[in-house]
């Protein structure tokens, strides 16, 4: 090895010194680390323009000749009402004009809004945000080194956590409380345990018309009035109205109806699995997801043409070898793409999953999966993205950890759908010309320290560090880290983001569970 080889490797002279001199600096509160990047989306196509019309065609053609079964009596009356039929097999039809209308009618103005601070979701065309979610019953444990059931204690762990974390835009229901004794008290104490432990705007879902009902008394409770909940929503709720192939759930549809009379924005989700519960090409499973999708969006809108319903589809891919979901894939990807672009095609706004990685631990097959279809998802211009932080298992568990772990690559992910300023202060060929035939490099230059902490994110997580530096650390794993801010954030931050008042009125409403203190 040469001298100079020998000095460039361990970061010695002039060069040397400039990188320790701009990483002495690369924590400075200018950084983009601390700030909320949001993503910018629509520039993957997975459809030509022929393929769009060919899958909306299929759609209407499913709606109006095939319809869906087990329609609920009420959704039955409103679609009957604008025309629709109900067949002689009981199956709810759509004509193309009920559709169009809707699809026409539907708003594209929504507004998500947090309970303070920068964490509004404004969901206009270019917007992406990116959170948690997936509902899973296990949690992983990093004491007793294995999943175990998730509990009540554990959601408002996670949602703290998620207030602390930049990169997460959202905290939606990223786990089931298992220790919740009935449906009624889990839908309560989820939505409470979720809007006590972060500001951010809060998704959850609701078994019951009636649980919709008690949902919306907490959040009128704590906006101050229906009217000012409606006027800036920050709860939705998740509904999962239909049941693959084109069948309906009647109580998640009247879940949907109470939810929009209430005035809760509805993310309107389907969950098909690409070779089971729908067709093995992505083109047939996107028509079907497309029908699915467009029946609930609808509905939502003949119940109030104002109504905040967001596009969800959310079709899967399934592992043919097993029957499993297999969520890391690149078929999951493109097939979560093209669903995308059909609703930028309707011009909804839209809300999707991604991050389902099948790997147990943040493991190089974790980060791998996740940043696969989260990366392509966001560039395709989802405008919310859930499962996106946290999620293991094929969405059975979810590790604290991993959101932490997540929350650096979704910064990297965001800042990387950035549009490129070009403009005469970006692009100057004197200035690279002054540069090029004077000093030979551009680390000394003003703009260069000025633009070091402006224009880029540096991960608070990933190793950067030289071989000798990070083995004289102790060789960490980026779960150590984790692990370490994990401890950090959960032993320091301890928010109840409700107001005494609203507390002691809704404990003599309602059964909550959680504690006051539940840190203690």
């Amino acid at each position: 090895m040469t001298q100079n080889e020998t000095t460039a490797r361990h970061g010695k002279g002039r060069s040397g010194r400039r990188r320790r001199r701009m990483a002495d600096t690369s924590s400075s509160s200018n950084s983009l680390v601390k700030q909320r990047i949001i993503g910018h989306g629509r520039s993957f196509n997975a459809l030509d323009s022929d393929g769009i019309i060919a899958i909306h065609e299929a759609a209407l053609t499913l709606l109006s000749e095939t319809g869906l079964s087990d329609p609920s009596t009420n959704a039955i009356e409103l679609v009957i009402a604008a025309g629709g039929q109900l067949d002689d097999q009981s199956r709810l039809r759509f004509p193309e004009t009920l559709v169009t209308a809707a699809i026409d009618g539907l708003t594209r103005k929504i507004t998500l809004y947090g309970r303070g601070g920068d964490t509004n979701l404004n969901l206009t065309p270019d917007n992406v945000f990116v959170g948690t979610g997936g509902a899973s019953p296990l949690v992983y444990d990093r004491r007793l080194m294995k999943y175990r059931e998730s509990k009540l204690i554990d959601l408002y762990d996670a949602a703290r956590l998620v207030d602390k974390l930049d990169h997460i835009h959202f905290f939606s229901r990223p786990l089931v409380a298992r220790d919740m004794s009935n449906a009624r008290d889990l839908d309560i104490n989820t939505a409470y345990a979720c809007l006590a432990g972060t500001r951010k705007h809060a998704f959850v879902s609701a078994t019951s018309p009636s649980s919709v009902r008690d949902i919306a008394q907490i959040c009128y409770q704590l906006a101050g009035s229906k009217e000012d909940f409606c006027a800036r929503p920050f709860l939705s709720l998740n509904i999962n109205h239909a049941v693959p192939p084109l069948r309906f759930d009647a109580e998640a549809l009247n879940v949907m109806i109470e939810a929009v009379q209430c005035g809760i924005p509805v993310m309107v989700n389907t969950f098909g699995q690409l070779g089971a519960s729908s067709p093995v090409t992505i083109a047939g499973c996107v028509a079907q997801t497309m029908a699915e999708t467009l029946a609930g969006m609808v509905i939502a809108w003949l119940v109030d043409p104002a109504a905040k319903a967001v596009f969800g589809p959310r079709p899967m891919v399934t592992d043919l070898r097993t029957g499993a979901m297999a969520g890391g894939g690149g078929e999951q990807a493109l097939l979560t793409a093209a669903s995308m672009q059909m609703a930028r095609h309707y011009g909804f706004c839209s809300s999707t999953i991604a991050g389902a990685t099948d790997s147990k631990l943040p493991d190089a097959q974790s980060g791998y999966e996740k940043c696969l279809t989260v990366s392509q998802t966001v560039h395709s211009g989802a405008n919310i993205v859930t499962q996106a932080s946290g999620t293991q298992a094929g969405l059975m568990g979810i590790s604290l950890e991993a959101m932490i772990i997540d929350n650096d690559m979704l910064g990297a992910i965001l800042r990387s759908s950035a549009k490129v300023d070009v403009s005469a202060d970006t692009v100057s060929p004197s200035a690279i010309g002054i540069v090029a035939t004077g000093v030979g490099h551009f680390l000394g230059e003003a703009e260069t320290y000025a633009r070091m902490h402006s224009d880029f994110l540096y991960p608070e997580l990933a190793d950067r560090n030289t071989i000798d530096a990070w083995e004289a650390a102790g060789s960490p794993d980026i779960r150590d880290a984790a692990a370490k801010q994990l401890e950090d954030i959960l032993s320091s931050h301890n928010p109840y983001y409700i107001d005494a008042e609203s507390d002691s009125l809704l404990r003599a409403a309602l059964p909550i569970q959680l504690a006051v203190n539940p840190q203690d």
